[in-house]
């Protein structure tokens, strides 16, 4: 939305999706195992294109959506 500002763009919308939003870093050669995270339907995985996965280095995050138990959104 700041760029749309800026630009002098109508907004976006701003609402909550999920009560919760979650976001994990995908570090170093753990993102060879970020798959096991993506069993969640409600994870996206967001990967940087970065060639070397050093020990320590972020190569991507993993975002998630929650709702409490028993929420019929869930």
């Amino acid at each position: 939305n700041q760029v749309r500002a800026i630009c002098g763009l109508p907004l976006g919308d701003t609402r909550r999706v999920a009560p919760r939003v979650v976001m994990e870093n995908v570090i170093g050669p753990a993102a060879a195992t970020a798959h096991e995270a993506l069993s969640n339907p409600s994870a996206h995985l967001h990967l940087y294109g970065k060639t070397e996965a050093p020990e320590g280095r972020k190569m991507g995050h993993i975002t998630r959506l929650e709702w409490p138990e028993g929420d019929v959104s869930s």
